[in-house]
């Protein structure tokens, strides 16, 4: 029998997505080895990438289906903590509403995290093709853009989200 004075137990917290990338790219390191040797960079990369991209896809999924309704982009600045979490970016928002969210990264502790790993040629498959990916899964209405990433040697990435109106028939 438990004690009375047991405090309840509570789900435990999310692992940081920085923490969770990690664990998936010493995972993935080792197929793009395996898969490049026996078939090709090429096929590897691109193996890699439709993995994450598919991931990527169904993690939106979830998100909204969490949420129980079509998310707009004050939801979606509501979760951005998840993926800041600890530091993991350094983000300057320069607008956000439920139609628009624009905010530009200026430090990015998963491309300095694939570097170290010796990932960083693959660091944009692991990472930065997941952004506009996700929006499909969490709500397709939602159109995504970037012209630059840390990742990619830019002083900062530039994310731009819009939330466009459903399309009248």
């Amino acid at each position: 029998m438990p004690d009375h004075d047991e405090k309840p137990r509570t789900a435990a917290a999310p692992m940081p997505i920085l923490d969770q990338r990690r664990i998936e790219a010493s995972v993935l390191r080792q197929v793009y080895d395996v898969l490049a040797a026996s078939h090709g960079e090429d096929v590897a990369r691109r193996t890699i990438d439709e993995a994450v991209s598919r991931a990527a896809v169904a993690q939106g999924e979830a998100f909204r289906q969490e949420l129980g309704r079509d998310p707009d982009l004050a939801d979606f600045s509501d979760i951005l903590p998840r993926w800041t979490a600890n530091g993991a970016l350094e983000i300057d928002v320069l607008h956000a509403d439920p139609k628009r969210l624009d905010f530009n990264v200026r430090r990015c502790r998963y491309a300095e995290m694939y570097r170290a790993m010796g990932l960083g040629h693959l660091g944009a498959v692991l990472s930065c093709n997941r952004d506009g990916r996700f929006c499909e899964g969490y709500n397709p209405a939602i159109e995504f853009s970037r012209t630059q990433t840390l990742m990619e040697g830019a002083d900062h990435c530039d994310f731009r989200y819009r939330l466009s109106s459903p399309k009248q028939s």
